[in-house]
């Protein structure tokens, strides 16, 4: 395995980070308020870190990177940035470090749980830090799912394999030539969100920190009460962002570069997310009508709200949905599972693999009635072959193993049962809250123990990655010559 080119590009990765550190201090030395020294501090640890990192890795490297060195580098780039950006949460609000990399960890996977309180009262500095990490990590995703994860057939992603994801010398420039479209298209798409919660009535401040938590789906905010403590119209904006970063940024791309907004429309996968957003959001607005919680149009915008925000994995709050009922909170358990579509800042096992699975299943049932029939299996005009279904179901299985098996460890930590096994869904997931009270929309994780964070942090670093991606350097067989 070739070391030197990931010490490189690890080394750079850390002087990003270093560098997206100097405006939150910036923001403290203007306001002069606690952080500014604090984040000098961090700034210069992560600086000497990426230095280091950069001279054991020499002079760029030419060499192209095997698949092992791939998977070796998207895990181990993001758990070393996770390490030195928790740092600000240590030397600002003195907590311990357990509970700084649970949110670094979630603020950079986009998972949006908490281990903070009084958040209305936080330093301004140490807010902006959470919504970067968050903006950040949405972004990185983006283009880690377009270029990288389809190159590694994880989790059925070779479905969307694009001249981006070949990874040849003919494709490299290609390759950056996408994550520049995609930059652009996410910077334009935040600018957008900002205007909107402007226009809402938010600060300026709290406009630009959700606006990089809604469209990265992360869900940080900078008030307890959450979008709660926001007016409708602030809410509508939410929708709107929460639904757009929820959607296949090379859709964006092709749209805009073949003027033509209806390409978004004719998408399987946008397709079957707007259908279950329609879906869910009528039969909770039934609900919370005809069971006299709210009146109509509270309850149209609390149940779109809430399901986008579940849905898309993003977590903002907008009253406590576990109070509902039932009925409420099994629809939530469902869609703690979906996701949104690939290739969007979402987390969850993706619309796009719920789909193929019915679709398998009806293959299924057409080969029982027909014995010899020929039902070949497509999705979005794309054959689906067997390599990607063996990848996917390979994915599925990892999935809710990986939920059973940190549920049963959270269990061993002194957490109730449903605590745990709602905990590990909403972390894998890469949700926010859970469905009990403790971490549901009004809660946080603060009250877990400090192994049951670390636990939590490695299953949102896993659901970020797509789980097989970590799973598979578990292996003897990865780490053999």
């Amino acid at each position: 395995m070739v070391y030197r080119p990931l010490f490189f590009i690890t080394g750079l990765v850390l002087s990003k980070m270093a560098v997206f550190m100097y405006f939150p201090m910036a923001l403290a030395f203007y306001q002069d308020s606690l952080g500014g020294v604090e984040f000098l501090s961090a700034i210069a640890i992560t600086h000497i870190a990426s230095f280091i990192f950069i001279f054991l890795g020499g002079e760029k490297q030419r060499s192209r990177l095997g698949v092992r060195e791939m998977f070796l580098l998207t895990t181990g780039v993001w758990v070393l940035a996770s390490l030195f950006a928790a740092l600000p949460f240590v030397f600002i609000e003195h907590i311990s470090y357990s509970d700084a990399f649970f949110e670094t960890m979630s603020g950079i996977t986009t998972t949006g749980s908490t281990v903070l309180h009084g958040l209305d009262n936080m330093h301004p500095s140490i807010l902006l830090w959470r919504s970067i990490l968050q903006w950040l990590g949405g972004v990185g995703f983006i283009v880690m799912g377009v270029a990288i994860l389809p190159f590694l057939n994880v989790g059925g992603m070779r479905l969307f394999q694009t001249e981006s994801s070949d990874w040849s010398d003919k494709a490299e420039s290609k390759t950056r030539r996408v994550a520049m479209d995609i930059l652009i298209v996410y910077l334009f798409l935040s600018i957008c969100c900002f205007i909107g919660y402007l226009l809402s009535g938010m600060s300026s401040f709290d406009a630009l920190n959700h606006a990089m938590t809604t469209i990265s789906t992360g869900g940080y905010s900078t008030s307890d009460g959450s979008m709660g403590n926001f007016s409708q119209g602030a809410h509508w904006n939410a929708i709107l962002f929460m639904f757009l970063g929820g959607l296949p940024f090379l859709l964006f791309i092709r749209a805009i570069n073949r003027r033509n907004a209806l390409l978004l429309l004719k998408d399987a996968q946008i397709q079957g997310f707007i259908k279950l957003v329609v879906f869910c959001t009528f039969c909770l607005t039934l609900h919370l009508t005809y069971s006299g919680q709210f009146g109509w149009l509270d309850a149209i915008r609390l149940s779109l709200f809430n399901v986008m925000s579940v849905v898309t994995t993003t977590g903002f709050g907008l009253d406590d949905f576990i109070s509902w009922g039932d009925f409420s909170v099994m629809i939530f358990f469902g869609l703690l599972f979906a996701g949104a579509c690939s290739g969007s800042t979402t987390g969850g096992i993706k619309i796009f693999r719920f789909q193929i699975a019915f679709s398998l299943l009806k293959r299924q049932l057409m080969l029982l009635m027909h014995p010899h029939g020929i039902f070949p299996q497509k999705y979005n005009n794309r054959v689906v072959s067997d390599d990607i279904l063996r990848s996917l179901i390979a994915f599925v299985l990892a999935y809710v193993a990986t939920i059973l098996v940190a549920s049963l460890l959270l269990t061993l930590c002194g957490s109730s049962a449903m605590t745990s096994l709602t905990a590990a869904i909403t972390a894998v997931s890469n949700v926010g809250p859970g469905l009990v009270s403790e971490i549901g929309p009004a809660g946080n994780f603060a009250h877990f123990s400090d192994l049951s964070k670390w636990i939590l942090s490695l299953c949102m670093l896993m659901g970020r990655l797509e789980i097989l991606t970590v799973v598979v350097m578990l292996t003897r067989h990865f780490w053999r010559r």
